[in-house]
């Protein structure tokens, strides 16, 4: 006889109910790559003025992250197939924290290629958790919950942003005046001096990240998972398609392919606000890099705050007006950064944190709904591609920004980046047959 209280696999890989301790494991995941995706922002404002770079050139550690991730999603999706869940979550630990060791000769060797190098074995990692973790989170337990697991796991990922953040305001950047004004007094063997020592500063917040990843590590292997894979029954049979046969079917999928270009375009519009406002801080008057980080704290926060009220508002309004309402005032707001006159401009900037938080799981969520159960595992992976947006998007915008000699006008990049998303969302609400599903 079945113990009603024991967790059971179904047929189409969901639970009959949710494991809170494995569920809870799974999505400190999502904390765990929020930290590197805020100290990426610290990063680009260390390496400008360490090694005198262009804004183009600064944003490149964001096109280095993403690129990774662009690179890997698809192998670790074959891998995560056939495999399961949690051996991708074991492979994508295991190689982040050889991508934060990396940042320890990149140190010595005091190469901004080096960094960038580290950066994207980071990413390589990065991209297996997150390719496996959005997927696994949404199989967790029963099926009409799917999207509203994805959402929980996605509320983690804030507080691993505003722990790097603090990381790289206390660890990293330092007090007195600002790194660009000490660089401009340097040079030569001076200059060398300084560049090193600065540049061993952001060893340390790898150091915690490598010994926290190893305890995550050490759960994950010794903890239980379901597998969470369809199964053959008599009543249920598995249908399996080939990669060829499953791109050819994407491809044609007007709604996923439309998915796509919508989480292209929101990814790299998020990533490029916040990898740009600490800068965009000191161009407007922060005293230094550590005050000016202040104000990466706030989007963070903002971050948070604005997925809870989302979920308040789409459990009462259709999801996709909610987010097209969210996306037109996130448009506005940005144009008011690029073209405001004194300070308010970086309040604007941190008030569109507020409105970005539901656009990524919803977007997701949406991607895998459209698709036949056969193709999920690789329709995720191309979503979790998609976030190459943000290799894209911010190294136009630090472009633009160096040929406009502005940091602020070139934040139109982004606010025409949030119009195109919300064209996204009106269209799929027009649509006629707009009644909520669940992956």
């Amino acid at each position: 006889m079945t113990n009603k209280n024991s967790i059971e696999q179904l047929p189409d890989g969901y639970l009959n109910k949710t494991p809170i301790f494995q569920f809870i494991l799974l999505s400190c995941l999502f904390a765990l790559w929020g930290i590197p995706v805020s100290l990426n922002d610290i990063l680009i404002t260390q390496f400008k003025s360490i090694f005198n770079l262009s804004d183009f050139a600064s944003a490149l550690v964001q096109s280095a992250f993403y690129g990774g991730y662009f690179l890997i999603a698809i192998p670790a999706s074959l891998i995560i197939k056939k495999t399961n869940y949690k051996t991708g979550i074991i492979i994508g630990l295991a190689v982040y924290i050889i991508g934060c060791s990396l940042f320890f000769p990149a140190s010595t060797m005091a190469t901004y290629t080096m960094f960038l190098a580290a950066i994207l074995a980071m990413a390589f990692g990065l991209s297996f958790l997150e390719t496996a973790s959005n997927t696994y989170s949404s199989m967790l337990g029963q099926k009409k919950y799917a999207t509203l697991r994805l959402n929980i796991s996605q509320n983690f990922q804030p507080f691993g942003a505003i722990s790097g953040v603090l990381m790289g305001k206390y660890l990293i950047f330092q007090d007195g005046t600002s790194l660009h004004s000490q660089v401009q007094n340097l040079s030569g063997d001076a200059l060398k001096a300084f560049q090193l020592e600065h540049l061993q500063y952001t060893l340390t917040p790898y150091k915690y990240i490598i010994i926290l990843l190893a305890v995550v590590l050490l759960l994950f292997i010794l903890t239980s998972y379901p597998n969470c894979k369809p199964t053959n029954t008599a009543n249920h049979k598995v249908e399996k398609a080939s990669f060829g046969e499953t791109v050819s079917y994407l491809i044609k999928n007007t709604s996923f392919r439309n998915g796509i270009i919508a989480q292209f375009v929101y990814v790299g519009m998020q990533t490029a606000v916040w990898s740009f406002t600490i800068r965009l801080a000191l161009a407007l008057g922060a005293h230094n890099e550590r005050e000016a980080a202040n104000f990466m704290l706030y989007s963070f926060i903002c971050f948070f705050i604005g997925k809870f009220i989302a979920n308040v508002f789409m459990t009462r309004f259709n999801p996709k007006l909610v987010l097209f309402i969210y996306s037109i005032i996130g448009t506005i707001l940005l144009l008011y950064v690029s073209f405001a006159s004194d300070f308010s401009a970086i309040y604007a900037a941190i008030l569109t944190s507020v409105l970005m938080g539901p656009c990524w799981p919803t977007i997701f969520a949406n991607n895998l709904e459209v698709v036949d159960k056969k193709y999920v595992e690789i329709a995720g992976a191309i979503t979790v591609m998609s976030i190459v947006g943000g290799a894209v998007v911010p190294a136009i915008q630090g472009f633009v920004s160096d040929h406009l000699h502005s940091m602020q006008h070139a934040f139109t990049v982004s606010a025409i980046c949030f119009a195109i998303v919300g064209l996204h969302f009106l269209r799929e609400y027009l649509k006629k047959d707009n009644s909520p599903t669940v992956v």
